[in-house]
């Protein structure tokens, strides 16, 4: 009997003894959440210095997966994107991008020749402007990364906290000090939050990024209704204070900002950033899956109401608000700032360039930074936007028309179409690892086509195109939102889009509609050819595009579309929708 019992005794110990050995496979989060505990990155750039001196083979894959990101770098992808790779994430190439944080889009002429510079001597003429007001650079080595950070630690910018699970670029209206119709400039918050929050050691490790803007502007131009946390300024009699909004963010799971029924007081803002942003440190739940880790869902999934976030604010911050007073929300449309304005200083204009999906290259950024001085009255002032344009200000009215001029024989149109205007285009897979179809090309075909198919088209119109469902290009506000996927077209697979219409901020505000009406990339012009076309020929008088999209059915939008009666289907036997 003895031996009949040791055996399965036996069985146990060594099935016990394997289980503890075997190793138990992370999720993805919690690997990164396990890096994130283990090392400050902000604390170890000295292990970027040491890769570049022993090349691109040094780099360890706990810094080309995550900590690199905290410095507001990425690897760069090999150009073929996700479809490229595994588990949704595309090839690296050798190369990094690094993203250059600007608060509140601010920037000077000397800033700006040092960053055409760096994209020159390292990027290959390249650079990007961001959703976010910042500057992308790609094509950067390995042993070009400490030269670069110095650089721009040398004129007051830093690429620190531009990504990763933290803070990242606080934005603001870029019209800020000069708006004659501005509430009140609010660029000095905006910055001073950024001093506080970006880069400080207590919010390294957040859950996932944390996006904050803060204007004083009626436009609100720096999109607050998609932020994780947005003040706008706000009237009560004769005092200005600010609303808070929270929870923004688009993605898979599009949400716009909860307003907070609380008026906060100008001296109050940056310590409610702070308590907000250490609201969402907190939320160990949020952690267990980074696909679901934005401070909007403990709105989308966790059951918390405005009024429960109010509370715990104010619990933390040990003080209760006034209600908040009404506010005047902007009208639909667009919020570039583009074209000659004046200022509110007497004798000064600001010009807003529309930079076509933020592409701009290193000797187009040293004119604009030699442009700006040339006319400015304060050694050259720039200012980036979310719209991924560039402002000049405090340009002397005379020579305004002067300016224009100048940067039209730099490919910088100050008076283009409304198509010209109005395009936005992510990174796309030209550099992104995690993006399905190019971008960048495409939003500049895209557009000439656009022109030449529909030419004095009457109307302002968003036409943002993002290379994936992480709408990183906001398909989800746009008119008409393009997101990348792949077709098989005539036997190929393909770049194709899928479209989603009707998507607004401001008095209108509400996420696109899903079409169902995908198109390889080919036949996109085409397509939005026929719904404007449409558009055209039914709006009533004085009807926006935003109006005509919502007062039709989803179905009588796809039929333009496809340019077949509605409940058709896909409206081309070449295409088979995978």
């Amino acid at each position: 009997m003895t031996d009949t019992l040791a055996a399965p005794d036996a069985v146990d110990v060594e099935a016990a003894a394997a289980a503890v050995a075997a190793p138990v496979k992370e999720t993805k989060a919690q690997r990164m959440e396990r890096l994130k505990r283990e090392r400050n990155p902000w604390e170890i750039f000295e292990d970027v210095r040491r890769f570049a001196r022993e090349g691109r083979a040094s780099v360890v894959p706990e810094w080309a997966g995550a900590y690199f990101k905290w410095w507001g770098i990425y690897t760069q992808g090999d150009g073929v994107g996700a479809v490229g790779g595994k588990g949704g994430e595309g090839l690296a190439s050798e190369y990094f991008m690094m993203r250059i944080a600007m608060p509140n889009g601010f920037l000077t002429s000397a800033q700006l020749r040092v960053i055409a510079g760096i994209a020159k001597k390292h990027g290959r003429n390249l650079a990007d402007i961001t959703t976010r007001q910042n500057i992308q650079l790609h094509w950067l080595t390995i042993e070009s990364l400490p030269e670069i950070v110095e650089a721009l630690d040398a004129i007051g910018l830093s690429p620190r906290g531009a990504c990763g699970d933290v803070v990242r670029n606080v934005t603001g209206c870029p019209l800020a000090g000069i708006d004659a119709e501005e509430i009140t400039d609010a660029s000095g918050l905006a910055l001073e939050i950024a001093r506080t929050l970006v880069g400080n050691d207590n919010f390294v490790n957040l859950p996932r990024k944390f996006k904050i803007c803060a204007t004083g502007c009626a436009s609100w131009c720096c999109y607050p209704e998609i932020n994780d946390v947005a003040f706008t300024a706000v009237r009560r009699g004769d005092e200005v204070g600010y609303a808070v909004r929270v929870g923004g963010g688009l993605s898979k799971e599009p949400h716009l900002a909860v307003k907070l029924n609380a008026f906060v007081r100008r001296a109050q803002v940056v310590d409610v950033a702070r308590v907000i942003a250490e609201i969402f440190r907190d939320q160990q739940g949020l952690r267990e899956n980074r696909d679901r880790a934005r401070l909007k869902y403990l709105f989308l999934r966790e059951g918390w109401t405005a009024e429960r976030f109010l509370t715990e604010l104010e619990a933390r911050l040990g003080y209760r608000f006034d209600a908040a007073p009404a506010e005047a929300l902007p009208a639909d449309g667009l919020r570039d700032h583009a074209g000659v304005h004046a200022q509110k200083q007497k004798g000064l204009s600001y010009v807003g360039a529309s930079v076509l999906r933020g592409r701009i290259t290193g000797e187009q950024l040293a004119a604009a930074a030699e442009l700006a001085e040339k006319y400015g009255v304060n050694g050259g002032e720039l200012r980036a936007t979310v719209m991924q344009n560039l402002i000049f200000v405090n340009i002397r009215s005379e020579q305004a028309r002067e300016l224009v001029d100048e940067l039209h024989k730099i490919g910088l149109r100050v008076e283009g179409t409304e198509f010209w205007r109005g395009t936005v285009a992510c990174t796309g897979t030209e550099f992104c690892k995690l993006a399905i179809s190019e971008t960048k090309g495409f939003a500049k075909w895209l557009v000439e086509e656009m022109e030449e198919r529909l030419p004095g088209f009457d109307q302002q119109i968003k036409l943002n195109v993002t290379g994936c469902p992480n709408s990183c290009g906001q398909s989800w506000i746009a008119d008409i939102g393009l997101e990348g996927k792949k077709a098989k077209y005539d036997g190929e697979m393909v770049d194709a889009f899928n479209f989603s219409l009707g998507g607004a901020l401001g008095e209108h505000a509400g996420v696109a509609r899903v079409t169902g009406y995908r198109a390889p990339a080919a036949e996109v012009p085409a397509a939005i050819e026929r719904l404007l076309r449409g558009y055209l020929a039914d709006r009533a008088e004085g009807e926006n595009l935003r109006a005509w999209f919502a007062r039709h059915e989803v179905g009588e939008l796809k039929g333009l579309l496809e340019g077949v009666s509605e409940g058709a289907g896909c409206g081309n036997p070449r295409v088979q929708v995978l």
